[in-house]
């Protein structure tokens, strides 16, 4: 049965702590940076998520020059240590994504949407690796997920943050809609939700179980 105490306090409406006095940042990359943006400002104790771009050896990536650059979608999150641990942060992680899959995530293919773990220090490579390690014997899969070196992380162009409520309206294949619309159709088109179910089931912290 998989463990879901771990996240019993962190999946709560996000707030703001007015005496936060542990203030972190982790870098993870799980697919379309909309996606985990959206996963993860639900959790409480999560200060702030920013879209961007890390990992590849092109200097100021951007999301045209993206393929074939190294760089992966990713996110850059702020939270108080204090409120959610980063265990917390890698359990909900590696249970919202596919880390089974090498070649992407879901309906995004390619180099650029495949699945890290980005770590600055000795003892969040040993929490990394060792969510990983409990993630397989979880899943009984082997997990593919990279956990890199962190390096410099480059923010993603300024339409790109928060996209998912966005109310800016936006020309797609159904129409004109808005962010938030098209963003809703995109991550259920793309079947994310439906495969992190199938993967994790009732374990999926952010998937709609209905």
């Amino acid at each position: 049965m998989f463990k879901h105490i771990i996240l019993s306090l962190a999946l709560l409406p996000a707030a703001q702590s007015a005496s936060a006095a542990d203030i972190q940042t982790t870098v993870l990359a799980g697919g379309c940076f909309w996606c985990i943006e959206s996963d993860f400002e639900k959790l409480q104790g999560v200060q702030d998520v920013v879209s961007g771009y890390t990992g590849g050896t092109t200097a100021n990536p951007t999301y045209e020059t993206l393929k074939g650059s190294g760089h992966y979608e990713a996110v850059e999150i702020t939270y108080d240590a204090d409120i959610v641990a980063y265990e917390q942060l890698l359990f909900a992680f590696f249970r919202s994504v596919d880390p089974t899959d090498a070649g992407g995530q879901f309906c995004d293919r390619g180099e650029s949407y495949r699945t890290a773990v980005f770590v600055s220090n000795p003892a969040e490579r040993a929490a990394a690796e060792a969510a990983k390690a409990a993630a397989q014997r979880d899943l009984g899969q082997r997990i593919v997920t990279s956990i890199l070196d962190a390096a410099t992380f480059y923010d993603a162009e300024d339409y790109h943050q928060d996209y998912y409520k966005g109310e800016k309206r936006v020309i797609t294949r159904r129409g004109i809609k808005t962010q938030s619309e098209a963003y809703a159709f995109y991550r259920e088109a793309c079947g994310r939700d439906a495969r992190v179910l199938a993967l994790w089931g009732d374990a999926a912290p952010f998937a709609d179980h209905n």
